[in-house]
């Protein structure tokens, strides 16, 4: 497995900064947020060629762009276009850059709010992109989020059903589960099996109140509950489980570095990629040590 950081977490740096400080840790690449001052779907081709030189210059891949289109459940059809048209933009951009994928928003509310015909207007406009991203070559990635269609691996595999498209896979994170309260362990990643194409990882933990820095409310089937970021290792989150299946499960792709604790943002990410390394080496290690036994 590779480790990638999140420019979305080093926002207060340029691109440029942001991937020296990637490349200076040891990371082997950077999943580009698709936002200022990083990088839009209206940034000009010269940008995002000189984005793909900084690349070359620092020796990273960019294994994803993380786009903020779609939400196509809940919008009209003229909205829709528009985010269709900025997913166009998106692979002209993945097609300079080499990136292989690219994450999209299927939409909202909640899916224990949701309703068929949120589920069925998401596949419709999904099925479009999916269409627009095979001419490129490229895949597209849904993300298992809270306050989303898809909050849950059977919510994940209700949508990809109803798509139908074999481009389209699914970002796992443990951390956005853990909110949603469902499983993020083994049975997740047997569920979701060749469709889990990218996983994100960060950590975060209950609280009984937002207001400091780094918490922050969300609405679950539980009701209103508070949450605090926090570095891996100090929060609820244990994705050691998570690491165990993804070996069993010859898993080979990328895993993006997503921290936003109330830390310094060099200090947060060398300190989850240095706690990723070990996890992913002990649980290396403990299975090669009861493959030996056995």
């Amino acid at each position: 497995m590779k480790i990638a950081a999140f420019s979305g977490s080093l926002m207060d740096c340029g691109i440029r900064e942001a991937m020296e400080i990637t490349a200076k840790l040891g990371l082997e690449g950077i999943e580009i947020a698709c936002r200022e001052p990083h990088l839009t779907p209206v940034s000009t081709a010269r940008h995002v060629m000189e984005i793909g030189r900084f690349a070359e210059e620092y020796g990273l891949s960019i294994p994803a762009l993380a786009g903020y289109a779609g939400h196509f459940s809940e919008r009209s059809d003229g909205e829709c276009e528009q985010a269709l048209d900025d997913f166009r933009r998106l692979l002209e951009h993945a097609s300079l850059l080499k990136s292989d994928n690219i994450r999209i928003f299927q939409g909202g509310p909640h899916a224990f709010m949701a309703d068929e015909t949120h589920y069925e207007r998401a596949a419709l406009w999904l099925r479009k992109c999916s269409e627009e991203a095979r001419r490129y070559g490229k895949t597209i990635l849904l993300e298992i989020h809270n306050a989303s269609l898809v909050e849950t691996p059977d919510a994940a595999i209700k949508l990809l059903d109803m798509i139908g498209e074999d481009n389209i896979g699914m970002i796992h994170d443990a951390g956005n589960m853990y909110i949603t309260d469902t499983d993020y362990g083994k049975e997740s990643v047997r569920q979701l099996g060749s469709r889990l194409t990218h996983v994100h990882v960060k950590d975060e933990k209950r609280i009984p109140s937002a207001g400091a820095p780094g918490t922050f409310a969300n609405r679950t089937r539980h009701g209103m509950e508070h949450f605090l970021q926090c570095r891996l290792g100090e929060g609820e989150v244990d994705h050691r489980e998570l690491f165990e299946a993804l070996i069993e499960n010859g898993y080979s792709g990328w895993i993006t570095l997503e921290c936003a604790a109330p830390f310094p943002p060099v200090e947060r990410l060398a300190y989850d990629f240095e706690v990723v390394k070990r996890w992913l080496r002990e649980t290396a290690l403990g299975k090669e040590a009861n493959s030996g036994n056995g």
